[in-house]
């Protein structure tokens, strides 16, 4: 019996299955209930929400936040090996938890919230940053979830929340801080994990901005990855790579030509991004 629940201790679901975290999948089973629990804690009150979970595992993370109240919980699993301990877990909480086996990069979550939601997800290594990135690029924003509480290699947690000045600020935190605010809550040492990573993890949690500055995605992305390309450089050198004189882009945009990626601001690369914008319609 387990800390949360009396269904069997993660250690015991793993052998009856014949279970083993397979690198190819990015898998790395979380087995500390306490932790799982806290993951849980986290993202807030889970009553009202659909619960969406991409790579569940065994199904400590889902035991958890079933545990802690969440009435609708939906898990997306690629490993059909999971399935039968997910079903466990399902007859358990009657109900309550659905299952669906596929890739979480291809399944239409927006259609299966159907209301609000929070996403939740101890995600694989692997797509983990693809993901985040296509939830906080949807094309409706407000989005279709309230918030994401995810985990990550601490390297990237870093990289999402980082700020203009930050070693570890570029592209992924301009994306982020452009729509979202992201705090990392915690982190999780390599060895609460089964096999234990390499690195520390860390736990992000991540809520949308109501009032995003106006600014075209695309563009956005393409002044990013030109300054960042070279981010030694400064902008005046870096930006000759979107194919157009960047001394008028930089002085619409208000910026220094002498300035380099890492000093500027989030408000700085939506300036520099609606002027390439107004440079091809002008």
């Amino acid at each position: 019996m387990s800390a949360i629940d009396d269904l069997p201790p993660l250690s015991e679901v793993v052998r009856e299955h014949g279970l083993s975290a397979q690198k190819s999948l990015g898998q790395n089973f979380l087995f500390d209930l306490n932790l799982t629990a806290k993951i849980a804690r986290t993202a807030g009150t889970l009553a009202g929400h659909t619960i969406i979970e991409v790579g569940p595992g065994p199904g400590g993370l889902t035991r958890a936040i079933l545990a802690a109240g969440a009435e609708r919980v939906v898990v997306i699993e690629r490993d059909r090996r999971c399935l039968p301990a997910l079903e466990q877990i399902s007859a358990h909480y009657p109900g309550r938890l659905e299952i669906i086996e596929g890739d979480a990069l291809k399944v239409d979550m927006a259609a299966i919230a159907s209301g609000p939601a929070r996403i939740i997800a101890n995600l694989p290594y692997n797509v983990g940053t693809q993901l985040l990135v296509s939830w906080i690029t949807t094309e409706t924003w407000p989005p279709f979830w309230s918030s994401l509480t995810l985990m990550f290699q601490k390297e990237v947690a870093e990289r999402i929340v980082a700020r203009p000045g930050e070693d570890a600020y570029g592209r992924l935190g301009v994306l982020a801080g452009w729509r979202t605010r992201s705090t990392i809550m915690f982190d999780i040492s390599p060895k609460a994990f089964m096999p234990p990573p390499k690195v520390t993890s860390s736990v992000v949690h991540i809520v949308p901005r109501e009032n995003v500055l106006p600014c075209r995605l695309a563009s956005l992305e393409a002044v990013t990855a030109a300054a960042f390309g070279q981010r030694r450089k400064m902008l005046r050198q870096s930006l000759k790579s979107l194919g157009r004189d960047p001394g008028p882009l930089l002085e619409q945009a208000g910026l220094e030509p002498t300035a380099r990626a890492e000093t500027i601001s989030i408000e700085g690369f939506v300036a520099l991004a609606n002027a390439l914008d107004n440079s091809a319609t002008g």
